[in-house]
């Protein structure tokens, strides 16, 4: 692993460790509500293990968290402009998909923007989630194909295509093509 990498996955480890503290979880507590090994979690706090997209979205749903307020800085900037450059990024481990933080942190909305960049064959899975049955996306399609797999049915999205989805059902992003997707996530963290 490069310097780079190990210092993302020491920020992402000091900042999980910052806010399970902040809410007062031990290790344990935080454990068995995101239903992550208490090992894991450790491994992850010291900087030794990168949680994949799946796992992170669990430890953030035990939190309280989207992804994208678990990447926003801790200190409000209320700036209602984010350069591009400021934008917060994250690689997850196993499928090598980009995840950029569009909307400005620290503002008082509860839509975030996200952009991905989903890798050729890529594959991500996100379990039910008891606790995100209030949160709503969008999943708007710029480049490449993606296929959305829910319980009842899968949509395969052409560019400019816009799929509406609750988040508390499982589901998977698929990219079942040799190239790379690119979309937007739009989330809408209440009713």
């Amino acid at each position: 692993m490069d310097d780079i990498g190990q210092a993302f996955e020491g920020m992402v480890g000091e900042r999980l460790k910052s806010l399970r503290i902040r809410q007062n979880y031990t290790l344990d507590q935080l454990a068995m509500a995101s239903a992550v090994s208490r090992a894991m979690i450790s491994r992850i706090e010291r900087g030794e293990a990168s949680p994949t997209a799946a796992l992170l979205a669990r430890l953030c749903e035990a939190l309280g968290l989207s992804l994208s307020a678990f990447f926003a800085p801790d200190e409000p900037d209320r700036s209602p402009l984010v350069r591009r450059s400021a934008q917060h990024l994250w690689r997850d481990p196993i499928t090598g998909y980009l995840r950029r933080s569009v909307s400005p942190p620290g503002v008082s909305s509860r839509v975030d923007i996200v952009e991905v960049e989903f890798p050729a064959g890529a594959r991500v899975a996100f379990p039910p989630r008891e606790g995100s049955r209030s949160m709503t996306q969008h999943i708007w399609l710029f480049e490449g194909a993606l296929e959305m797999v829910m319980p009842a049915q899968t949509y395969r999205l052409q560019p400019g295509d816009c799929l509406f989805m609750d988040i508390g059902d499982a589901f998977e992003f698929h990219n079942p093509t040799d190239q790379p997707a690119r979309y937007a996530v739009i989330l809408d963290r209440g009713r």
